[in-house]
């Protein structure tokens, strides 16, 4: 009796379980319902050449994984069949210990984890690898809480942080937009007048964090090559104050001839000519924060 109630509780259990999962999954939304086509990455064709790089290296961590996963499930329920309790109610043969199981369970997981260092370094290699000349620089800032966009006109005046600059600006109640060219490497400079902030465009899947008193060639930097035009959406995934879910902004790409006019359209308007990089701090113009409006209200919605 003790027996047969057992087993009874052990269905209702595990169809309780698969109907659970069956309700989860079918309670995704069609953003979350998409990412697992991705394998859980915001798209499977990244914005960008470098991009690439790190979607192969997340597929093959995932195969990986889900091999491993297979063996030793497989090796568990093998275990559970195999050496389950008899209706004779003998206890099945206790084996103190397996001398090849042990070794492989030791050798495989030093051999796995030897492989994922591998091509984690040859993808970091590729992606942090930057052509000598690149063909824009913009210095990025982030700052509590929004971000400013300096378009450099020398790629070695954004690396000293000096030189007349394009710029567009946010605020905590106003969202900015980056502007990218197809096909063009351009070479983000990273500076922070307040805290930690980290820069992410979700479709290049590819970050990096924005470091306060850095300056000059000092400052974290990292370069792209957008390979299609489309718009995205980039992020601070730094926590970094109380308006931080306010620092977002978009990122379009364009072909050079739109981008050339959007550049020229940017020159002739004096509200986004500078003539050192707006770096944020108390001798920038940037308006950093919120305004005014949202300072009373007080919303993080």
């Amino acid at each position: 009796m003790g027996l047969h109630m057992t087993r009874r509780a052990r269905r209702t259990a595990l169809g309780a379980f698969v109907g659970a999962s069956f309700l989860l999954l079918g309670a995704c939304d069609p953003e979350t319902e998409k990412q697992f086509h991705h394998w859980a990455m915001p798209s499977n064709s990244p914005g960008t050449v470098q991009g690439q790089d790190i979607f192969e290296l997340w597929k093959g961590a995932w195969i990986a994984a889900l091999i491993t996963g297979g063996i030793t499930w497989a090796l568990i329920f093998y275990a559970s069949w195999r050496f389950r309790r008899r209706s004779d109610d003998e206890i099945p043969v206790q084996t103190r210990y397996n001398l090849p199981l042990e070794i492989f369970y030791t050798i495989a997981p030093i051999m796995m984890v030897v492989v994922f260092f591998a091509h984690t370094v040859r993808v970091q290699e590729a992606v942090l690898n930057e052509t000598p000349k690149p063909d824009n620089c913009v210095q990025v800032v982030g700052q509590q809480w929004s971000w400013t966009f300096n378009y450099s006109e020398s790629c070695d005046d954004a690396q000293a942080g000096t030189g007349k600059v394009l710029y567009t600006a946010g605020t905590g109640s106003h969202i900015p937009t980056l502007v990218l060219e197809k096909g063009k490497t351009t070479q983000f400079w990273l500076s922070s007048p307040d805290v930690i902030h980290s820069f992410w465009i979700t479709g290049f899947l590819m970050k990096m964090d924005i470091i306060p008193g850095q300056s000059g060639e000092d400052r974290n930097h990292f370069s792209v090559t957008p390979n299609k035009v489309g718009d995205y959406r980039g992020k601070c995934t730094e926590l970094c104050g109380v308006y931080h879910s306010r620092m977002l902004f978009n990122v379009k790409v364009m072909d050079s001839a739109d981008y050339d006019a959007y550049m020229a359209q940017l020159a002739k308007d004096p509200e986004h000519v500078a003539d050192a990089p707006l770096l944020g701090g108390e001798h920038s113009t940037t308006t950093a924060g919120l305004t005014a409006g949202d300072t009373e209200t007080g919303g993080n919605e």
